[in-house]
């Protein structure tokens, strides 16, 4: 069921969700948590559909929050509300409200969200993306119990670790962590599988990739060791190495569908490590809402504490200029050695020559030194 309210406000909207659930015959809400997402038309459409998918996990009721501040001086005096709400199978197994705000009502999203909300339910508010930089003190963040960002969308995604980090308050939490889940169970199940003392580690994956950093940050924390950072083509996140004076336990995943384990004494295993859809890690960090100290141990490890090795092409053009010099040593000295095959009186003269010049300068020598 779908339907459309234009010059709006919120108790019409309100009323129009009552009316359609009864219509539905369903009395009841049934719902845990109201959804807030905080977006824009271009990102709209794939984050509704992945706020219904995980719906069927959270049956909740979700606020779209789509603010059109206009272009123009009149566009933006013209304070209107529009509401488009679908009930039903459209909407998942809840509600959903797409609420796009015109003029000056676009500064004041809480006032009119605020009534929207599920009584007695908490509150998530996610930005899938263009999200501010402090997110408990916006207007809508604080209003949360659960704050959502996802520093991939970020013009600067590794960067804006930085700024997660000076932000943070418990609640936060960015989808470029939820990313890492599998990694971390795996790799935490592998050591309890066999317990050693690890020396080093190795993180590889694509750059400009915040869930390769937060892994490898992760890692310098629990484990207290040197971890390195290697840049790779990706997808995401394709190796793990932990260094162990037994040899190495490898969690490998080169095509972003099926990652190989890799321990010391034990044949190599399959696991199901793939990239998840936004749906599945918006129905993850759902599924519990108290603050997460592990992210914010993790995030609040400065980025640099990871090494980087010198990039693979520089070490190559290393590697040909000293190969180069070699060869040209060689060849300077083979040719000094045909020389003097070929003219054996001249390079005799010439040593004769060296000769009283040398003896001089030493004569100098002991002088100057007395």
């Amino acid at each position: 069921m779908k339907i459309d309210l234009t010059n709006t406000t919120s108790s019409k909207i309100n009323a129009a969700l009552m009316e359609a659930r009864r219509a539905r015959g369903s009395g009841a809400a049934g719902m845990v948590l109201t959804l807030v997402i905080v977006t824009d038309e271009g990102s709209a459409y794939d984050a509704l559909k992945a706020a219904n998918d995980a719906s069927r996990e959270h049956p909740m009721r979700t606020l779209a929050v789509i603010k059109r501040a206009g272009r123009s001086p009149r566009a933006r005096a013209e304070t209107r509300l529009d509401a488009e709400i679908l009930v039903g199978s459209d909407a998942g197994s809840g509600e959903t409200v797409v609420l796009r705000m015109h003029g000056e009502l676009a500064a004041h999203a809480q006032s009119v969200v605020l009534p929207l909300l599920l009584p007695d339910a908490p509150t998530v508010v996610w930005w899938p993306d263009n999200a501010p930089h402090h997110p408990a003190q916006d207007p809508l963040g604080s209003i949360a119990q659960r704050r959502i960002t996802d520093a991939v969308t970020a013009e600067s995604p590794v960067g804006q670790l930085a700024q997660r980090a000076q932000s943070y308050t418990p609640g936060d939490t960015d989808l470029a962590w939820t990313r890492v889940t599998g990694w971390r169970s795996m790799l935490a199940a592998a050591l309890d599988q066999r317990p050693s003392t690890i020396v080093s580690a190795v993180v590889e994956g694509e750059s400009y990739n915040p869930s390769v950093e937060l892994l490898g940050l992760w890692l310098t924390n629990r484990l207290q060791v040197p971890v390195e950072r290697v840049v790779t083509n990706g997808p995401g996140i394709t190796a793990v190495h932990l260094r162990t004076k037994d040899g190495d336990i490898t969690l490998d995943r080169p095509d972003g569908l099926l990652g190989t384990l890799s321990m010391p004494g034990s044949p190599d295993r399959q696991v199901a490590l793939k990239r998840r859809e936004t749906s599945e890690l918006i129905a993850e960090e759902l599924r519990r809402l108290d603050p997460d100290d592990i992210y914010a141990t993790a995030v609040r490890t400065p980025v640099d504490r990871l090494r980087e090795p010198a990039n693979a092409e520089t070490a190559a053009a290393e590697q040909v200029a000293r190969e180069v010099a070699e060869e040209a040593v060689e060849e300077a000295a083979e040719a000094a050695v045909e020389q003097a095959v070929a003219n054996p009186e001249r390079v005799t003269a010439g040593a004769a020559e060296k000769k009283p010049a040398r003896k001089a300068a030493g004569k100098r020598t002991g002088k100057d030194g007395a």
